[in-house]
């Protein structure tokens, strides 16, 4: 026994040889991982931690075009006003229902709005003047639209009669007829509520989500009908009409996404699946009021904007959101949004035509200088900077984003275009060429049944939805605690908004749950990093 240990102690007999030392494996990190710049050289790096984080003008631009931005800026924050407003006509318009006000309502800070919170003793909440949140509606079309002409109204949304496509929830003083018991009453009154289900982890971890929802009621063609009144009356409350929530998004970074060569995001697209990895993302071909005004014999263009990239530019979607949200009439869309129904008609007449929609020489509530200079604002925000790339678990976070496949529908990078223009104006000098990292493919794609609004848009059907940018992901609640994620605001974290994935994003989120705690601590690490 003493010799073995002497041996032992002295190495032995000398002729065996010390066991080599492994190599450590060697770990690969997508390309992505170290980039800072993720709006390239329109990327603020003065973002930190501060609540004003989105609302920094882009770096590189010129002075003029500051100039505009800063003016395009003030026309943002403006709050609008019931007509006339004798001392500041400029202010005036608002309504007769919308909304909001003002564009901040519904982009805080130029971030996403607030979800609305329930007290403990409430058990739904009434839509007032601080929701940012509001309902697109539609009549269901008797077949799907699968190619859009002028014939079918380029397949967009059926509007429901005497409403429209969207539903307005505030209203002027004598919006309605029964203006004495609903003052300030909008086209209908909405109710929010939430349902409530717990996802657990195989390691015992537990996630309360919510999913919103929403009820009805109040109509004004049937004063106090609900979904629950015998002999429904209200075009609203029938059984073909589809609803369906829009929070409002952060309008940081627009004009690069604009800028993104068509080509490039058509490549991605692969409506059948032909490469067997289960995302199948397809472009919506979208009517385009600019080519429409242009006089295009095929006014149609690539949606890129909006929940169903309904829209396919910052113009259409900003004043589109002007006249539809607010209510102020803009020279792209000089009519008033529910001009021709049986409200705007009567209101009309009850307050004696002081509000048309026009002013006094006939022409929009804002003019061609105004609309250019918040559409300039929302094209060149900065985008902000990726913060803790040296970090080791935001590091590991990144590889675990491209090991599950988030990148199959969140596309890291795009290079933008040197030419051409951006909602029918030619593209400035700072949004040109740049490498951009906003991880989005541009397409809609089916997340699921529980995802799924059942209302089409367009060519996008009731499951699909265009794939969110991530940057910025990480200052979400920093610029606006109260913020929610997906398109109704259901989650209050990144990881619940994970959760919610379905459909073609299945595979990546069950891939998400078989993770351990500590790895998806770090993924979640890396996209707030964003």
């Amino acid at each position: 026994m003493v010799s073995i240990l002497l041996l032992s102690a002295c190495g032995g007999s000398g002729d065996e040889q010390p066991t080599p030392t492994p190599e450590p494996p060697v770990v690969t990190y997508p390309d992505f991982t170290d980039i800072t710049a993720s709006g390239g050289d329109t990327t603020t790096y003065d973002a930190g931690n501060s609540g004003h984080g989105f609302s920094t003008p882009a770096p590189n631009l010129s002075e003029g075009d500051l100039a505009l931005h800063l003016e395009g800026d003030a026309n943002f924050e403006i709050s609008f006003t019931t007509a006339p407003n004798i001392e500041h006509p400029e202010l005036d318009g608002l309504g007769p229902v919308f909304n909001n006000a003002d564009c901040n309502s519904c982009h805080q800070r130029d971030g996403r709005n607030s979800t609305p919170f329930l007290s403990a003793d409430q058990t739904r909440v009434k839509l007032g003047s601080d929701a940012g949140i509001f309902l697109r509606i539609s009549k269901a079309a008797d077949v799907e639209c699968t190619q859009g002409n002028a014939a079918n109204n380029y397949c967009a949304p059926i509007p429901v009669p005497d409403f429209g496509g969207q539903l307005f929830h505030r209203g002027v003083l004598k919006a309605r007829a029964d203006w004495q018991e609903n003052a300030f009453g909008g086209q209908a009154d909405v109710y929010l509520s939430y349902e409530r289900t717990t996802v657990t982890y195989d390691d015992g971890t537990s996630v309360e989500l919510k999913k919103p929802i929403f009820e009805v009621e109040n109509p004004y063609d049937a004063p106090s009908e609900t979904k629950q009144s015998t002999n429904i009356t209200s075009n609203l409350l029938q059984d073909d009409v589809l609803m369906g929530w829009r929070n409002g998004m952060p309008v940081f970074g627009l004009g690069l996404l604009e800028a993104i060569p068509e080509a490039a995001i058509l490549a991605l697209a692969d409506a059948d699946d032909s490469n067997g990895d289960g995302i199948s993302g397809r472009p919506n071909w979208v009517f385009d009021a600019i080519k429409d005004r242009n006089g295009d014999d095929n006014p149609v263009s690539l949606g890129r904007f909006g929940w169903k990239a309904n829209t396919p530019s910052v113009r259409v979607q900003s004043l589109g959101a002007l006249r539809g949200d607010i209510g102020i009439t803009n020279p792209l869309f000089p009519d008033e949004s529910v001009a021709g129904t049986s409200l705007h008609d009567s209101y009309l007449t009850r307050t004696g035509f002081v509000d048309t929609g026009e002013d006094e020489n006939g022409e929009p509530e804002v003019d061609q200088a105004f609309s250019d200079a918040v559409v300039f604002y929302a094209e060149t925000l900065a985008v902000p900077a990726r913060r803790n790339v040296d970090d080791s678990d935001v590091r590991e976070g990144a590889r675990l984003f491209a090991s599950i496949n988030c990148s199959g529908c969140h596309t890291p990078s795009f290079t933008t275009k040197t030419s051409g223009d951006i909602g029918g104006s030619d593209i400035i000098d700072s949004l040109k060429g740049q490498v951009i990292y906003p991880f989005t493919d541009m397409l809609l794609h089916d997340m699921g049944d529980d995802l799924a609004d059942g209302r089409p848009d367009f060519l996008a059907n009731g499951n699909e939805w265009r794939t969110r940018p991530l940057w910025g992901l990480g200052l979400t609640q920093t610029v606006n605690p109260q913020a929610g994620f997906l398109h109704d605001g259901r989650a209050a974290t990144v990881e619940e908004a994970i959760l919610w994935h379905g459909g073609e994003a299945q595979n990546s989120q069950e891939a998400f749950m078989a993770l351990s705690k500590t790895e998806r601590d770090q993924l979640v690490s890396f996209l707030m990093s964003l």
